[in-house]
């Protein structure tokens, strides 16, 4: 019989275009390149319908994902175009253990391994890969079939990926073996970026925030299409605290791969870095793309907070989306700053009773949250004008802390305008100018508590702080609108104890009441001095 070599020369060269094919697509699922890979796969499966390994690696794809029920339907697909096969066993051995059954998956694996057929690395690595992968992780079990696939096939890189990974699972506070491994993987291949990726993680756990990001920088370098390189960078910069760098490295991680737990992580990071107009964005793109979670609902609700206070719109759409997270979340999960959040919203949209209302469902959350709502309280309770609960609550963080700048001038206020308890009003103001010296309505305030210790000006107690407060105000910026009145009390206050007090001065006194008439042309107190003095 004769033989058309052009038919053999047409079967290999399709053969190996199906080999290489097979190749990236698996290399692409490697790389989170997770929609490439499944496009290929499909195409391989179009042409080859009965071959199970195709269905296998479209199921690791979509495993890869953590969409389960698609991987779960591939790894089938796989068992019913070819049980007898190696990939087929493999998948059907995989389906169980993401079942649960660890026996029934080790009587197929054994099966496979042992037939006489089978005695090659790849089948080795791929069953080891299952019991690691899986939930049902066998640890042992794969350190070992790892070291029979080492002794068939040394020079073969995933081997020592594999073992490294598995070792780490063991043993996760000793991760000595585990780079052992994956610096042999550099020794076979000095370009791996897999490897230069999974050294990195390990300086990731140990803190070792400066060579982690050193290992995943090289990894990008030798192969800029491997995104784990740009994931693990953008977690390692998240996990320091330094947002701007992790949403750069998102940012090339879904140039690469678009999928919508890339975008999820790319929000939370935008979230973290206090992007909030652009958390809005992504929020509200990642739940019309149809990805549900309460974690979404709780940054976007943060975010309508946040991103323009003042716009009413927003405060109403997040108002909306407060309504959705409180319904799914887990009662469990729902925690003192979700309260918070939605005060705020209800303070955006001029609804401060109710807002009042969603912090104090906070602060009995626990210690911490009364703790921390204290002021943001406190501010509540100023705007409605009840001035013993914001004295409450402020006075509680007192006793718990300290209190900032502006809540010492919250506090002051209180004590001032509500009790009328002059005394701790200047105590308060007078820690208030010790802890902003250059804030000149701490001055102020203190000059008015001090009159009304001083109300006939026996001692003139008030001079030294209307006076500091007068002297603070550029003589430019007097006429503004959040000076003018504090200026010009000030001015004639001090105006008057130079007409008035044994420091008589009327060339001083006249000097103060003429900023006052320069403000105020029809003030009566200054009227009243130039009737007197010419």
């Amino acid at each position: 019989m004769k033989i058309n070599k052009l038919l053999v020369v047409a079967l290999l060269v399709g053969t190996t275009s199906f080999a290489q094919n097979l190749q990236s697509a698996i290399k692409n699922t490697d790389n989170e390149l997770f929609t490439e890979s499944e496009k290929e796969l499909k195409e391989l499966i179009s042409k080859e319908p009965t071959n199970a390994v195709n269905y296998y690696y479209l199921g690791e794809n979509f495993y890869a994902r953590k969409e389960n029920d698609s991987a779960l339907f591939y790894w089938n697909k796989a068992v019913s175009s070819n049980a007898a096969s190696n990939f087929g066993q493999i998948s059907s051995g995989k389906i169980k253990l993401v079942s649960g059954d660890v026996v029934g998956a080790k009587d197929i694996f054994t099966i496979l391994i042992t037939s006489t057929k089978n005695k090659n690395a790849e089948i080795l690595r791929h069953v080891a890969k299952s019991y690691l992968s899986t939930d049902t992780r066998n640890y042992d079990e794969c350190i070992s079939l790892l070291r029979r696939a080492i002794e068939l096939d040394p020079k073969n890189e995933d081997n020592y990926l594999l073992l490294g990974d598995a070792l780490l699972g063991k043993t996760p506070k000793d991760a000595n073996e585990a780079i052992k491994n994956y610096n042999l993987v550099l020794d076979i291949n000095p370009t791996s970026a897999k490897g230069l990726v999974k050294i990195g993680k390990i300086y990731t756990r140990a803190k070792a925030d400066s060579s982690a990001n050193s290992y995943f920088q090289q990894a990008q370098k030798l192969d800029p299409t491997y995104a784990p390189a740009y994931r693990e960078n953008a977690e390692l910069f998240l996990n320091a605290n330094k947002p701007k760098r992790a949403i750069e490295s998102w940012k090339k991680y879904l140039e690469l791969n678009n999928s919508l737990e890339a975008r999820y992580r790319y929000t939370t990071a935008l979230f973290v870095g206090k992007q909030y107009c652009d958390v809005i964005t992504e929020g509200t793109s990642l739940k019309q793309s149809g990805y549900s979670s309460y974690y979404v609902d709780r940054m976007l609700m943060s975010a309508y907070a946040d991103c323009n206070p003042s716009d009413k719109e927003n405060a109403t759409k997040g108002l909306a989306v407060a309504d959705l997270f409180f319904a799914s979340a887990p009662k469990d999960k729902i925690n003192f700053l979700d309260y918070k959040a939605k005060g705020q919203l209800l303070v955006n949209a001029g609804k401060d009773s109710l807002a009042i209302a969603e912090y104090e469902k906070a602060s009995v959350a626990d210690e911490k949250a009364k703790k921390e709502l204290a002021a943001t309280l406190a501010k509540s309770y100023l705007k409605i004008k009840n001035y013993p609960k914001a004295i409450e609550n402020l006075e509680y963080k007192l006793a718990n802390d300290k209190l900032n700048a502006a809540e010492l001038y919250d506090l002051g206020k209180a004590y001032y305008v509500g009790p009328k308890n002059y005394l701790l009003a200047d105590t308060t103001f007078a820690k208030l100018n010790i802890t902003s010296p250059s804030y000149a309505p701490g001055f102020f305030w203190r000059g008015r508590a001090s009159y009304q210790l001083d109300p006939k000006n026996e001692k003139w107690l008030a001079l030294p702080y209307y006076q500091k407060a007068f002297e603070m105000v550029k003589v430019e910026e007097r006429a503004l609108p959040a000076n003018k009145s504090m200026v010009i009390e000030s001015a004639k206050y001090v105006g008057e104890y130079y007409f008035k007090s044994p420091a008589k001065d009327l060339s001083k006194a006249k000097e103060y009441f003429k900023v006052v008439t320069d403000l105020d042309p029809n003030d009566p107190q200054a009227k009243a001095f130039f009737a007197i003095v010419k």
